[in-house]
């Protein structure tokens, strides 16, 4: 068996094999200041040292409140180093649900730092909770970054942490309620993030771009963990301003992304070239395919990039062909916060199982249960929820297969497909049940739509809420109703009778975190949605299609 190495061992083994070389890098005003491997073990051990000096000890547990950035990288370390149990927390996460993480998790401290709306969240922590900030904009702090650093003295030649130690609590988005905080030790994410890094071949001369949230386990394997364990550099977005050019001065080799940005880029290049009909018939002409296609490439910052991945939901199967089509080929990856969202992955990417997440990778093993629930076991599977064990109890089997609650089929040659979610399933009026995932799948291939989500618990038949996508928004109400129209014309013959969609409502308001419609990592709450809008479409019949100011 492999030995599985915990992330300050692998931070030492670069600071010593290679210490001089740029490890992060983070752009300010545009410029990038970077940092050593050496440099980042330093600051972490000042870092761990400053918190043993305030008389924290080890087993405390000390948040991270911040949008991506070299500190929450160096914060994480410094945690592990010195024996603190970490909670990271979403930066767009509000009041409620930060105050509710805090008390939850008993933590006794927070590092705060890059935060859109800091005033909004400020309440949330409470006066006995210490704040320590990040160099940038952020709410008020007994301490800040530069002189905590030198506070205590430097945490050094401490011993590694014991792999079955806790780690980190990891908080779920909370999609159907308050957020469950799973319990990873250095074992499950050493073993994870070592798998990970050898499997999709990350390398020293790799570099990252880190900008989606740290909070969320998806990242924080995919990478900070491939980065520690495999010395590939990692550099960070500045602003959601200077997200493309952030990306373009990275020239990553590695580029992870999920379903609501691919759908983004998508529309712009097509925007771009002057409408879809106008790039199909450029790249049909040999001599001009592989120019326009490297072109498109280099206009994303991707001209370098090796290995295109998206996560955290599904991507639709017509814009993953789209991008294969023009030379990006997006690699679908499954996974969770509690197997540290390292399962399934199809990668090499096989054009042959678009619309799949592939296959397990190598110490993952999965079944289906009742109901075609997808059932995983792997070493990477968290120890059950902090302070929650009797539904930690109930989501492992005897055998250590974990019930992820999704529905799920397995084809001949073993590529898996998520056909929806248990819990997503209602029951109509008429007591019948409706799998909402796949209709929405087919609904998601009109253009005209940016989200959706279809609703029908008690109601007689199902109805769609819709946001539009940019472009349709401009258009008139009549066009877009014909259009939306056509397609439910031709979906509701292929669903079962009772699954027919009553309508397409097209919502008023987008869809935001902010409004709480979407988790941190871009779900849709679908209970929110049903609590919201089931007795405002009630009495919607045969396949119409409305505004939400027309009810």
């Amino acid at each position: 068996m492999t030995t599985i190495k915990t992330p300050v061992e692998m931070l030492d083994f670069w600071a010593d094999a290679h210490g001089d070389k740029v490890y992060l890098r983070q752009p300010i005003s545009g410029q990038y200041q970077d940092y050593t491997w050496q440099q980042v073990r330093k600051m972490s051990q000042q870092v761990a040292g400053g918190l043993r000096h305030l008389g924290f000890v080890p087993g405390d547990k000390i948040a991270v409140l911040s949008k991506n950035c070299a500190e929450w990288f160096i914060t994480d370390f410094a945690l592990m180093l010195g024996g603190y149990i970490s909670v990271p927390i979403y930066p767009t996460a509000n009041a409620d649900t930060i105050s509710y993480v805090l008390e939850h998790s008993d933590a006794k401290a927070v590092f705060v730092g890059k935060l859109d709306y800091w005033q909004d969240q400020e309440p949330a922590i409470a006066g006995d909770i210490i704040r320590i900030a990040f160099p940038y904009d952020t709410m008020p702090a007994q301490y800040q970054w530069q002189s905590f650093l030198n506070i205590g003295e430097p945490l050094t030649n401490q011993p590694y942490p014991q792999i079955d130690e806790l780690m980190t609590i990891i908080y779920t988005s909370g999609s159907t309620g308050n957020p469950k905080g799973a319990m990873q030790t250095f074992a499950s994410y050493g073993w994870t993030c070592g798998c990970a890094a050898n499997h999709i071949q990350i390398k020293d001369t790799d570099r990252l771009i880190s900008y989606l949230p740290l909070a969320h386990i998806t990242e924080r394997v995919a990478i900070l963990g491939t980065s520690v364990y495999n010395g590939a550099q990692v550099a960070f977005v500045e602003s959601l301003d200077s997200f493309i050019d952030d990306v373009n001065r990275c020239q990553p080799t590695f580029f992870l992304s999920v379903p609501r940005l691919w759908s983004l880029f998508q529309k712009n290049i097509i925007e771009k070239a002057g409408g879809a009909k106008k790039l199909n018939t450029l790249l049909r002409i040999p001599i001009l395919n592989s120019m326009i296609k490297r072109k498109i490439r280099k206009g994303l910052g991707l001209n370098q990039c090796r290995l295109f991945g998206s996560g955290s939901a599904p991507l639709p199967k017509a814009i993953i062909q789209w991008f294969a089509g023009i030379g990006i080929e997006i690699c679908e990856a499954w996974g969770m916060t509690e197997n540290c969202a390292y399962s399934i992955i199809n990668y090499p990417f096989n054009p042959n199982k678009i619309g799949t997440i592939g296959v397990p990778v190598d110490g993952c093993d999965i079944r289906l249960g009742d109901q075609n629930e997808l059932l995983v076991r792997s070493p990477g599977l968290m120890t059950g929820y902090y302070k929650d064990e009797t539904t930690s109890t109930q989501v492992f089997e005897a055998d250590g297969f974990f019930h992820t609650g999704d529905v799920a089929e397995i084809d001949a040659d073993g590529y898996i497909k998520i056909t929806g979610r248990i819990k997503d399933n209602f029951k109509t009026a008429k007591g019948k049940y409706v799998a909402p995932v796949p209709i929405e799948r087919k609904l998601a291939q009109d253009t005209h739509i940016e989200l959706l989500c279809v609703i029908g618990a008690g109601l007689p038949h199902p109805v769609a809420l819709v946001q539009l996508a940019e472009g349709a928004s401009l258009m008139p109400r009549n066009d877009i109703r014909h259009a939306l129209k056509t397609t439910l014309d031709q979906l509701n013959p292929t669903l079962e009778s009772h699954a027919t969609l009553d309508a397409i409502v097209i919502v008023s308001e987008p869809w935001t975190t902010e409004n709480d419609v979407l988790t941190p990592t871009l779900k849709i709450k679908r209970h929110i949605l049903e609590q919201r809008f089931t007795s405002i479409v009630d009495g919607l019949r045969g396949g119409v299609v409305k505004w939400e100011d027309e009810l």
